[in-house]
């Protein structure tokens, strides 16, 4: 038995006629088996591959192009949360900020809290340039983030 539920195949395998090949839906499918699984693992690779008539090799080689999805032996905390490092808020005290979170997290960027409930990443540029620094909770933008700010969103995620 595979890693991906009968359930998620059948949405991966949803996307296929909205496109003109099957290999353009590996994006699309691995973010359906990253958002629910929080990862992709070598397995889950080979069933999407599967899937879309696709070697597996190329599935991993549209993974590991896009540094977003965590692959084998890494995994999502429950929420993603995003410091932006881009040049607004860098000039606007990202660093700093990244730093804060990191320390009231006790985890380095990259890492996940040991509960298992946040993974703490920094992004190049999330698009938020008028609110920075900005950072990204899962999908939702936060805009004009200060360490206090940071603090309650924290404390909000945690719970």
């Amino acid at each position: 038995m595979g890693v991906l539920s009968e359930s998620l195949k059948d949405r991966i395998r949803a996307y296929i006629p909205k496109y003109p090949r099957k290999q353009a839906v590996t994006l699309p499918a691995l973010h359906l088996v990253h958002d629910e699984l929080r990862t992709v693992s070598n397995e889950a690779m080979v069933e999407i591959a599967e899937i879309l008539d696709l070697h597996p090799s190329e599935v991993q080689d549209t993974m590991t192009f896009y540094a977003f999805f965590k692959g084998e032996g890494e995994k999502l905390g429950q929420t993603r949360l995003w410091v932006c490092r881009g040049l607004a808020c860098m000039l606007r005290g990202a660093y700093e900020l990244i730093e804060h979170c990191e320390k009231k997290l006790g985890v380095h960027c990259g890492q996940t809290t040991p509960d298992g409930k946040i993974t703490l990443e920094f992004a190049e540029c999330i698009g938020g340039c008028d609110g920075a620094p900005a950072c990204l909770m899962d999908d939702k933008h936060v805009m004009n983030v200060t360490p206090e700010k940071a603090d309650k969103l924290i404390g909000e995620l945690r719970q």
